[in-house]
């Protein structure tokens, strides 16, 4: 299959703004570098936080993620290496495999836990936080267990894409399901040959970004090459098909698109709502043992 939709002809998105991973630390001292969601870049509407954690240092990750609350937006983990268990406070739960990935949507709220299954090796992963409309807001909660099997490979010339969720030009598409289809998000993870060149529609308008997390790419189009290594992100304009080349060392990265809210946002913590009003009822509810 060729690297290039026939759609991708004409302008290509071009990487307008560079983000560097910010090291930092959550849940019970977890080591991660966050991408999105820090003062450099605080969100991407529809996407509020990218984190990407990866040690073979079990002192870096074994305390995990221990019970915290959640309401207004979904969470997307990506496993890449190493093992990660989920509970919540409805009795859910459920372990998260290498290649791997759990989809989960908070909703109304939910207590829930992840932990880490494993005492030593490699811990690799990344965890989106993708925002809900208002209309979704007090959604029922629900999980999505995703294991690498059943998630699809479409293979291109000097590329692999595992397609997570949406479908690509390609007509390929991914087993997981947002909440909120209005939102139309595409989750694709890309490894690339040295050298080699991707190519991509995404629909008009979308917000899209490529978090890299091996090697380098490079845009191409426009007036001038910008280039992005891992771990850092890059966020491309919202219009014309992505047009990639990876660096003498090829390149590992998610590429991600969703469809813009266009809402008022309201954060506290684990909770994101559309006012201050709701932010308090949200604490309220969870101080009160009413959520989950």
């Amino acid at each position: 299959m060729s690297s290039t939709p026939q759609s991708a002809a004409g302008k290509s998105r071009r990487i307008v703004k560079i983000s560097q991973g910010m090291p930092t630390s959550d849940g019970a001292g977890v080591k991660l570098t966050r991408m999105m969601g820090h003062q450099g870049l605080p969100d991407l509407d529809p996407f509020l936080m990218l984190d990407q954690f990866r040690s073979d240092d079990a002192d870096d990750y074994i305390a995990g993620f221990p019970n915290h609350p959640h309401r207004g937006f979904e969470t997307v983990t990506v496993m890449l290496d190493g093992r990660m268990r989920h509970g919540d406070s409805r009795g859910n739960s459920g372990v998260v495999g290498p290649g791997g990935v759990q989809w989960m949507t908070a909703g109304s709220g939910l207590v829930h836990s992840e932990i880490p299954e494993q005492e030593d090796g490699l811990m690799w992963g990344f965890q989106l936080w993708l925002n809900l409309p208002a209309a979704r807001k007090m959604t029922e909660p629900g999980w999505q267990d995703i294991p690498e099997d059943d998630i699809p490979v479409e293979t291109r010339e000097g590329a692999a894409v595992r397609v997570i969720a949406g479908e690509t030009s390609g007509s390929t598409r991914g087993p997981a399901r947002s909440a909120a289809p209005e939102t139309d998000v595409r989750l694709f993870d890309v490894r690339l040959e040295p050298g080699a060149s991707f190519a991509e529609s995404l629909p008009e308008g979308h917000n899209a970004f490529v978090a890299v997390y091996g090697g380098e790419v490079r845009s191409q189009g426009g007036d001038r090459e910008v280039a992005v290594a891992a771990p850092n992100l890059g966020v491309l304009s919202r219009e014309g098909h992505v047009a990639l080349e990876a660096g003498p060392e090829g390149a590992r990265f998610l590429l991600v698109a969703g469809r813009p809210i266009e809402e008022p946002v309201a954060r506290y913590g684990p909770f994101v709502m559309n006012t201050r009003a709701e932010l308090q009822q949200a604490v309220d509810d969870f101080r009160a043992g009413h959520m989950g």
